[in-house]
């Protein structure tokens, strides 16, 4: 107990000659600060009233102009493989299926399975929720 008391006030008295250093510093740089005059920036005041600026209304698209189809992404791709299989699908039969490699089709799968859009069977094998 008295170790522990000892060892606190040693830290107590580096905070309080860390304190004054800092003080110190404080004031040499006010010091500085006022012999070289530094001055804050007016702000300055604009010569013109400020008028107010209607926004600019965008163009409506019309509807019978057509969306842009997305194309199926590599996870839609990998989902729709093991959707389609009723056992589930490996996968060695994806990495065929879609010629990505063994990474590549971890990743889509950690991600998949992440968004529970897929679970795994066995070893190697998935489903789709």
């Amino acid at each position: 107990m008295k170790e522990l008391q000892s060892v606190l006030n040693i830290v107590s008295d580096g905070l309080k000659t860390l304190a004054k250093g800092v003080e110190a510093i404080a004031e040499k740089v006010d010091e500085v600060a006022k012999s070289q005059g530094v001055v804050k920036p007016k702000r300055k005041k604009s010569s013109t009233a400020t008028k107010k600026v209607k926004p600019v209304k965008k163009p409506v698209q019309k509807a019978t102009e057509k969306k842009e189809v997305k194309s199926a992404t590599d996870g839609d791709k990998v989902l729709a493989i093991i959707g389609r299989s009723k056992k589930g699908a490996s996968t060695a039969a994806i990495m065929q299926k879609t010629g990505y490699n063994q990474k590549k089709i971890a990743n889509i799968i950690y991600r998949l399975r992440k968004q529970q859009k897929i679970r795994s069977v066995e070893k190697g094998v998935y489903t789709k929720l």
